[in-house]
């Protein structure tokens, strides 16, 4: 069964910074809570209290709670008012739609002597004879019973009614207590039987299960689709069966109800986990070894053959919002395979790359994925290229180291090769006819001297 646990209390008290020891209000509705305990121990100062649509059969260790002013236990599989004397400033008390058929319990609450409200509605002892006036002559410190006034006149009736009143609820209480007592016998018997048929469906399987011969195992994965459509066709009968079966509305039947619906739904959940476990064996390799494409996920993408940096670029169109937890990128030499929420992307390369060297990004505004991939081969023309512009540049450095020399480089030209005019033996002439003159001035020179 399901308790109040302390992690389920501190995850309520978010409010309250999840602290417990200060906490004034908690809200433990629709917790499937089948036993109510130690609240009274962790949660002292507690004024108000909601533990409406649970299981709780009783009223129990809430007495120690001496600040609570509210308590709501409406929905509940409550059958006596019980327990809650120490619950000293209790003002209003909810009990909607439970099975409270032991009216005379309510004689327990005459102690909570700041009860203003009390609600009954929805329970079993609603339907007897003179509930209200019961009430109403009992608890005197009462100002509404299901959310209606209590007038001065009608508990002054109410009050000389008692006796014979109070003769006619123990009654019929009497009476509901008989057929209460034959309602827990049905359902402990139909308890039982349910229980015996599990066994005998459990057995079946089992007998059906055993481990058989390679031909029979054979015949069995062929008709595996078959087995499947009948099991689900025994689980819709199964529901159909209990659904459509008339029982009586008893706390017992509430909680078989929840019982089977948690069953059921355990049963799916397993169906579902045992799925997620069951890896889909996806064909990547062939059993000759060749690699297969493959894109499970259906994405986008593009394969950039890159030649300027001697590298090939994958880029996959990956979901934006997704975690980069979820993807899982493997490069090898001759294909790359990228694992998206453990589905396969699978692409051959062109050429063989470098697994160590390759990197893989995100893109922050896409979300796409990036793999870059060297190349394993390196281009020989883009050395050359390299080289001659290493070349190129001490060219120009050398130019440039020249012009600031004032040195100018001059042509070498073989004779040999070229019929050009000798343009020094003109010169030579020309000289020789110039020689007359030339040779007077020494002369002159020389008689000055004598």
């Amino acid at each position: 069964f399901v308790s109040v646990t302390e992690d389920l209390v501190r995850r309520r008290a978010e409010h309250n910074n999840c602290e417990i020891f200060s906490l004034e209000e908690i809200s433990l509705h629709q917790q499937e809570i089948e036993k109510l305990e130690h609240l009274d121990k962790w949660c002292r100062d507690l004024k108000i209290l909601y533990l409406q649509n649970n299981l709780i059969p009783k009223l129990e260790n809430v007495g120690k709670l001496k600040k609570l002013e509210y308590l709501n236990v409406a929905l509940n599989n409550i059958e006596r008012i019980e327990n809650l004397e120490g619950c000293e400033e209790l003002k209003k008390l909810d009990l909607t739609a439970n099975f409270i058929g032991e009216l005379s319990s309510i004689e327990s609450l005459k102690c909570n002597i700041h009860l203003k409200e009390l609600f009954l509605m929805g329970n079993p002892c609603t339907e007897f004879e003179g509930y209200r006036q019961f009430v109403v002559a009992t608890l005197h410190q009462l100002k509404y019973l299901d959310s209606k006034e209590i007038e001065r006149s009608e508990r002054i009736k109410a009050l000389q009614n008692y006796p014979e009143v109070k003769w006619k609820i123990r009654e019929q209480e009497q009476a509901y207590l008989l057929k209460r007592a034959r309602e827990k016998e049905e359902a402990q018997r139909r308890m039982q039987e349910r229980k015996d048929e599990k066994q005998k469906q459990m057995d079946s399987k089992l007998g059906f299960d055993r481990p058989d011969s390679p031909q029979e195992k054979s015949n069995h994965t062929e008709g595996d689709g078959e087995q499947e459509r009948c099991r689900t066709a025994e689980n819709d009968d199964e529901d159909r069966k209990f659904w459509e079966e008339p029982t009586p509305y008893t706390p017992e039947s509430r909680l078989e109800t929840h019982r089977y619906i948690e069953e059921k739904r355990r049963a799916k959940d397993n169906i579902r986990e045992s799925k997620k476990n069951e890896k889909t064996a996806w064909t990547l390799v062939t059993a000759e070894g060749k690699v297969l494409n493959v894109n499970v996920p259906k994405l986008h993408f593009s394969l950039k053959d890159d030649e300027e940096n001697n590298q090939i670029i994958l880029d996959l169109a990956v979901y934006r919002h997704l975690d980069t937890s979820l993807l899982d990128v493997d490069v090898q030499p001759t294909y790359i395979r990228v694992l998206v929420k453990g589905k396969p992307f699978q692409l051959v390369l062109p050429e063989e790359v470098k697994p160590d060297s390759s990197c893989a990004k995100r893109s922050q505004t896409t979300g796409h994925l990036v793999v870059t991939m060297p190349k394993a081969k390196e281009i020989i023309l883009a050395k050359q290229k390299v080289s001659a512009s290493i070349k190129h540049s001490e060219c120009n450095t050398q130019q440039k180291t020249m012009r600031r020399s004032g040195q100018v480089e001059k042509l070498e030209v073989d004779p040999s090769k070229y019929s050009f005019p000798d343009v020094t033996k003109i010169i030579q002439e020309q000289e020789r006819t110039g020689q007359g003159p030339i040779k007077l001035q020494p002369q002159k020179v020389t008689d000055i001297k004598k």
